[in-house]
């Protein structure tokens, strides 16, 4: 649990940044590949889950 937790703090700053110099290449799509699969593992899952759902529920259905 502390390696993945690790591995998705590194992922996540090095995501940001590559964000932030709209850098977009093969490798920042890997990091974010990398990062949600790490971030799956953890126990933010869940709730992500969840808020996604609350998120797709309140858009009103045409």
């Amino acid at each position: 649990m502390a390696v993945t937790v690790s591995l998705v703090a590194l992922f996540g700053l090095v995501l940001f940044f590559l964000l932030r110099s709209r850098s977009l290449t093969p490798g920042s799509a890997f990091t974010a590949t990398c990062f949600g699969f790490f971030l799956a593992s953890t126990g933010a899952a869940g709730p992500i889950n969840q808020m996604a759902a609350a998120l797709i529920n309140a858009i009103p259905s045409v």
